[in-house]
């Protein structure tokens, strides 16, 4: 399988990195090959374009940046969500993955 690029942003790139650990064990469970990682919003364009991610997800504290995130990659078909506020509270790094892989196929 194809390596899937799950790139996660949030406002300082700190809260989320716990989540992308949780999401790399869930990932590594399943021997699934993920590239996943997690930036600050400030540091996101730059990491859009170095990595090219087949998916962003925002966590909760920046969904106010959706609509400027997609705009911005929509000629390459990343899909742009949030992160659902309760399993990133909970740090529910398996339904975060699920999310993720469900966005990526949309585009396959």
């Amino acid at each position: 399988m194809a390596e899937n690029t799950i790139m996660l942003v949030c406002a300082a790139g700190m809260s989320t990195s716990l989540l992308v650990s949780k999401m790399e064990k869930a990932a590594a469970a399943r021997g699934m090959e993920a590239d996943i990682f997690a930036v600050s919003a400030s540091e996101a364009d730059s990491t859009i374009e170095n990595k090219n991610p087949d998916v962003l997800l925002l966590g909760p504290q920046v969904r106010f940046m959706q609509s400027q995130f997609a705009k911005k990659v929509a000629d390459r078909g990343i899909e742009v969500e949030v992160i659902n506020m309760q399993d990133y509270g909970m740090m529910n790094g398996e339904k975060v993955l699920d999310f993720a892989i469900e966005l990526m196929q949309k585009n396959k």
